[in-house]
């Protein structure tokens, strides 16, 4: 169920709106007569929330904020929902009876809501002195202190720049053009106000966000990096700008400088969950799947971290428990369509689970919603190299090249696939082990996975293994993708790559020896309350 304003006493759980009886508990909506209307899902939420606002206006920052967090989506999608709420509820938006738009500020429902053990009021709203006199009875009954918060929206941080919050909130839906928005409003800030710290760090943010999400150039980064360590110089004790500076390192892929960044903010700001959840990401990218799994755990306020339960499906899945990893992504899959790491995690897990029509079926519907990410198009190039339609899996690898010309794993699929004549024999090695030697100073173990694909390609099958070797002590243990990915397909029949998964197998089950001693590993299906802390 949607929050509730803060310091509200126990919320109703029956109400009347007009002609129609709501039942919060049992997610059931009567008309007069007894005629039930379907009114489930998001729809429900989102009326259900509406209710216990009374005939406030309710913005749509606020309706994002309380009825899809931990989703970020944008006003467009809180249009359609409103239209599917008054399609259920026979409402027209010409003429409305229960829900009312109003133009630039949000929602509104059309009558008083009562709690269904109330007088039932007319279909007219109270007059001024009836809503004074409602309000005095409640006051008299429920005492005035901390009655407010109930009453009104939270006020925001004293004399915070209105610039700097819609900029917060453009960045915060997570979409490449809104990113773009909240770059713009940052920078118009700082113009007016240059030592500005919130949005030093928010303007980094968004440039590191450019890069890592949504295919911008590596000097994004370096700008977001230069603008993160603007902010700490102002303030040293600035989680905030270690936060923004740790993933101005991560998006490019400088693991080891990201991981220090994100344990800096924690040990900052303890209640840092973002951080805290970014850390165990890279925990888990550099082999510690026990330590990820604990971190992950350990969030305080799961609901407001994006990816959360992604990251735990993911420590689960490479622990061995596919059944619950399954769950979980199949679940973040069908309530956040507008998120493009659910649409691509889903699919990515039934292709390395061997199962490859389904996968091709849910990336064929995550594509359908409109989201576009480079790791779709390269996991469409898979299945359709899997499937030997190998035009297909020229196309798609062009366009991820496309989305993400600076990454190194798209234009190597691209030349191993022959969309574009290959480099030199001599410059494939040369980049193969620029990437292997960068894991030594921290980059992430998927550049070992790159420079045995490059090494394999030059037709040097001994240091294609070794650097996969060196992927695995960087901290690669996906032997489910190596296992079924017909990338290395050619290096199956050597020994070496044999060794390669049976050292993964070991290091995977000395981890999960470890999460079980911990008492973090399911013990019948999903993690339990409990284990969340």
């Amino acid at each position: 169920m949607p929050a509730d304003r803060p310091g509200a006493a126990e919320p109703a759980q029956h109400y009347r709106l007009d002609d129609l009886s709501i039942d919060i508990a049992r997610q059931r909506v009567l008309r007069d007569g007894g005629q039930a209307l379907d009114v489930s899902g998001l729809s429900f939420r989102l009326l259900a929330y509406l209710l216990r606002q009374g005939t406030r206006v309710v913005g749509f920052d606020e309706l994002i904020a309380q009825v899809w967090a931990p989703a970020h989506v944008g006003e467009e999608t809180v249009t359609q929902r409103v239209r599917l709420l008054r399609q259920a509820l026979g409402d027209d938006g010409r003429q409305p009876r229960y829900l009312r738009s109003v133009r630039g500020q949000g929602y509104q429902l059309c009558v008083e809501p009562q709690p269904a053990d109330a007088p039932q009021v007319d279909g007219t709203r109270p007059s001024g002195r009836r809503r004074m006199a409602m309000l005095a009875i409640v006051l008299a009954l429920a005492g005035a202190g901390g009655l407010a918060w109930w009453l009104w929206p939270a006020a925001p941080p004293p004399q915070r720049s209105p610039l700097l919050e819609r900029a917060a909130y453009y960045a915060g839906i997570g979409q490449r053009d809104n990113n773009e928005r909240a770059i713009a409003l940052y920078r118009q800030r700082l113009q007016e106000s240059p030592d500005d710290g919130e949005a030093m760090v928010g303007l980094g943010r968004a440039y590191a966000a450019r890069l890592c999400l949504y295919g911008g150039r590596a000097d994004d980064a370096a700008l977001a990096q230069s603008l993160a360590e603007a902010a700490i110089a102002r303030d040293p004790g600035d989680a905030a700008a270690h936060a923004a500076l740790a993933y101005s390192h991560d998006c490019r892929g400088n693991v080891a400088a990201a991981l220090a960044g994100y344990e800096k903010v924690v040990e900052l700001d303890p209640r840092a969950d973002a951080s805290r959840a970014s850390a165990a990401y890279l925990y888990e990218r550099r082999g510690r799947i026990a330590d990820a799994l604990a971190q992950n755990l350990a969030v305080r306020a799961p609901d407001k971290v994006r990816f959360l339960d992604l990251q735990i499906a993911s420590n689960l899945s490479l622990l061995g428990y596919a059944a619950d990893a399954e769950a979980r992504y199949r679940r973040s899959f069908q309530l956040y369509p507008d998120n493009v790491f659910s649409n691509l995690a889903w699919p990515t897990f039934l292709y390395t689970h061997g199962r490859a029509g389904e996968a091709a079926a849910a990336l064929e519907q995550a594509m359908a919603r409109g989201t576009e990410h480079a790791g779709l198009h390269l996991l469409a190039a898979e299945l359709a190299l899997a499937r030997g339609d190998r035009d297909a899996a020229k196309a798609a690898v062009l366009r991820a090249r496309a989305l993400r010309p600076q990454a190194s794993w798209p234009s190597t699929l691209v030349w191993i696939l022959g969309a574009d004549p290959a480099p030199p024999r001599e410059r494939l090695q040369a980049q193969a082990q620029d990437l292997r030697a960068g894991l030594a100073q921290g980059a992430d173990a998927m550049d070992g996975l790159d420079a045995s694909l490059l090494f394999e390609l030059a037709g040097d099958r001994a240091s294609a293994i070794a650097a996969l070797d060196a992927a695995v002590d960087a901290g690669y243990y996906d032997a489910a993708y190596l296992r079924v990915s017909p990338l290395f397909a050619p290096m199956r029949s050597d020994p070496g790559f044999g060794r390669a998964l049976a050292a993964i197998d070991a290091r995977v089950a000395r981890e999960r020896d470890r999460a079980r001693a911990a008492g973090l590993t399911p013990a019948r299906g999903e993690v339990t309350a409990a284990q969340r802390g």
